[in-house]
């Protein structure tokens, strides 16, 4: 499909709406409402720093449907999602919900603000995290102010079609309602919103050392997507302080891919190659917490449980043009995850600030049954020995920390958290080993307002990173002929963060936001050497990865042009370790080192109508392996442009192309014969395979 006639699309499906919106059941939106501008309101009685608050009327004129709308349009703040460190832990992401955060592991930020109707937000506050009396929070953290109806319903449906190899998407959506009686506070769903279609075909030339073609091949690979999930929780609001919550999900995941490819080389028989993956998994998690006065204080107690259960397999077979007997192998594994959480937190007030005392228990499991085939002349798989595939991993850890937060002046807040974590990893299988780890953790954060339009805060961390239990285990990658080796040495990354934040805001015309990040890692997970020739995933001793972020939301009102906004980004990074196969420095495996992207959106004035586009562009970091640098990207340029009406019928229509700049599933890989580096180049791999332009559709509404 022509771009051409994809515009004509959009501009047919814009006539449509139009025609439409005659018989709309709710009034215009007002898109000449101004930007939103936050209204300074006294601190809280726990912090010295002044909120911003914007209220439901700030955000008329994007005719927000859930809680997720109106914090994206909130000027220079970004969503950042809980970090995948260990247990529940210290908080790490910058949402809360009536001033508590969420105590679910397997729902991320914009899951929890998409479940909000807009109509129930009363307000979102944003305040710098060190003012706050929940440990570990610093930097602008926004606060989710809402309601709960008698009943309330929403909806989204997002159909996506591309216009080449996929199948049409027509099965990502959401619908969920909520509502109290009395006491309790209810919320049932059922979502699909990361579900995809995505699909790439083309080209990849392998040549020699030297530049020579050695094989021609064209392939085609797609992989449907769906995550269906099925949410609920209840909130039971107590007397006085009491509060507890109940929330549970169950989840399958879809995500089958196939390859066919042909390849061609001078003096040889043609081959065609399938590649089958079948990764389907199922999962849940049931999670609850229970607060409470005791004595001076507060406390809360919670609990989690979730399990995964997660077959894979991954087949690959090449028949030959001459009728050649087909060769191939297959890898299968069943691996079976459970997590297991008790935390207790208790909070009071003394000495002018805010004290918690935490203390938390978790288990954690993997059992995992892999195997190896070959396949024989016959057409049949013939198992092969594979014995670091097969095992269980078990970490038990406990953890205590105290935090102390107080006001040091008006304008200078300090947080400060020190604790401990003890744990005992367990192999069973080939190899098994008992070992355990004391690791002390904590954090400093110093919140500075010296004005009500400008603050910073600093924040030094000693974190300690979960590790994923597979990584212990053999595997192959049949697809690119890799393998990993079993490592029973393997040992949780841990590292000091220093975390500098600082905001301007620039009144009507929005705001910017620079971060600085640096991280002096130990332990850092990566591919080491192990045995003779082999390799496996393992630690380098030391590691360091510096950033700059910046990002602007700017609104050109003040400057004449209404319902105009423009959102820009930077992002730099560097990163350093001691490649263990080589000797050499580099940067961090599959590392991002660059980011720049701009968007634009227009809600023009006095009507229902926006558009708007986006345009970014990423750079990234090969990944290493003793014999081979592989980068595999999409890009590099993404762009992309809408066209949205907010009102046809009470809902808000949107259409999209996506893709717009031709971005291609790209690869480039070298091969040596030996170690990295240090042997003759086997083969070069450039893949550059068509992705296409990606149409979009949506509907969001209420009932």
């Amino acid at each position: 499909m022509r771009m051409t006639s994809a515009m004509a699309l959009a501009a047919a499906l814009a006539a449509s709406m139009s025609a439409t919106t005659a018989c709309a059941q709710d009034a215009a939106v007002d898109s000449a409402a101004p930007p939103p501008v936050p209204a300074p309101a006294a601190a809280p009685a726990s912090g010295g720093s002044a909120r911003q608050v914007f209220t439901p009327a700030d955000f008329v004129r994007y005719a927000p449907k859930n809680a997720y709308d109106m914090l994206n349009q909130v000027p220079g703040f970004s969503i950042r999602d809980n970090e995948q460190l260990r247990g529940l832990g210290q908080a790490t992401g910058n949402v809360l919900f009536n001033g508590e955060r969420p105590s679910t592991k397997s729902d991320d930020m914009v899951t929890l603000l998409s479940r909000i109707p807009a109509g129930n937000v009363e307000r979102i506050e944003i305040v710098d995290g060190a003012s706050l009396d929940i440990p570990g929070l610093s930097g602008q953290v926004a606060n989710i102010v809402y309601r709960a109806d008698d009943f309330s319903g929403q909806f989204a449906w997002k159909p996506e079609f591309r216009a080449h190899y996929a199948h049409p998407l027509y099965t990502r959506g959401d619908i969920s309602v909520r509502g109290r009686k009395g006491a309790i506070e209810y919320e049932l769903g059922l979502y699909n919103n990361d579900s995809a279609r995505s699909s790439a075909g083309g080209p990849t030339i392998i040549t020699d050392g030297d530049g020579n073609i050695i094989e021609r091949r064209h392939d085609v690979w797609r992989s449907p997507y769906d995550t269906p999930k099925l949410s609920g929780r209840l909130t039971w609001d107590g007397p006085a302080d009491t509060v507890g919550h109940l929330g549970a999900h169950y989840q399958r995941i879809y995500n089958p891919y196939v390859e066919f490819g042909r390849r061609t080389r001078d003096g040889a028989p043609d081959e065609y190659r399938t590649v089958r993956e079948n990764p389907n998994s199922w999962n849940y998690e049931v999670n609850g917490d229970y607060q409470f006065g005791v004595g001076p204080g507060k406390l809360k107690l919670i609990g989690l449980r979730r399990f995964s259960h997660e077959p894979y397999s991954q087949e690959v077979i090449t028949s030959f043009s001459d009728g050649s007997p087909a060769v191939g192998d297959r890898f299968t594994q069943t691996g079976d995850i459970g997590e297991t959480i008790a935390r207790g937190e208790y909070q009071w007030k003394m000495l002018g600030g805010d004290w918690e005392l935490s203390g938390e228990a978790a288990f954690n499991t993997l059992d995992n049954v892999a195997a190896l085939y070959t396949l024989d002349p016959t057409g049949a798989f013939v198992e092969l020995p594979f014995p670091g595939g097969t095992g269980g991993v078990k970490e038990d850890r406990y953890e205590s920390l105290l935090s102390f937060g107080r006001k040091i002046t008006d304008k200078l807040n300090v947080q400060i958290v020190a604790g401990a974590e003890r744990s005992t990893i367990t192999q069973s299988g080939v190899n098994g080993l008992t070992r355990s780890f004391f690791r002390p953790k904590g954090s400093l954060s110093i919140a500075w307002a010296p004005a009500p339009d400008f603050d910073m805060s600093l924040k030094i961390r000693r974190r300690v990173l979960q590790l994923s239990f597979y990584d212990f285990l053999a595997r192959a990658f049949l697809n690119d002929d890799n393998q990993n080796g079993s490592n029973t040495d393997l040992r949780p990354q841990q590292d000091w963060s220093y975390e500098l934040e600082v905001n301007k805001k620039l009144g009507a015309w929005g705001s910017t936001k620079l971060i600085f990040v640096y991280r002096d890692v130990e332990d850092r997970v990566d591919v080491i050497p192990i045995g003779d020739g082999g390799e496996a995933v393992g630690n380098i001793a030391k590691a360091r990865a510096g950033a700059l972020d910046w990002t602007a939301t700017i609104n050109l009102d003040p400057a004449g042009l209404k319902g105009v906004k423009v959102d820009t980004r930077l992002l730099f990074q560097k990163s350093s370790l001691r490649d263990p196969f080589t000797g050499e420095k580099r940067q961090w495996s599959g590392f991002t080192d660059t980011v720049m992207s701009i968007g634009l959106r227009h809600d023009i004035a006095h009507s229902d109508w926006a558009w708007g586009g986006d345009v970014e562009y990423s750079h990234y970091q090969p990944n290493y392996r003793r014999n081979q640098a592989d980068k595999v990207w999409e890009g590099p340029v993404w762009a992309s442009v809408f066209v949205e009406h907010k009102n046809v019928r009470g809902m808000t229509v949107r259409a999209s192309i996506r893709n717009i700049a031709n971005a291609r599933s790209k690869r480039d890989r070298i091969v040596y014969a030996g170690l990295r580096g240090a042997s003759e180049i086997a083969f070069i791999e450039e893949r550059d395979r068509l992705i296409g332009p990606i149409f979009g559709f949506s509907v969001k509404g209420k009932f």
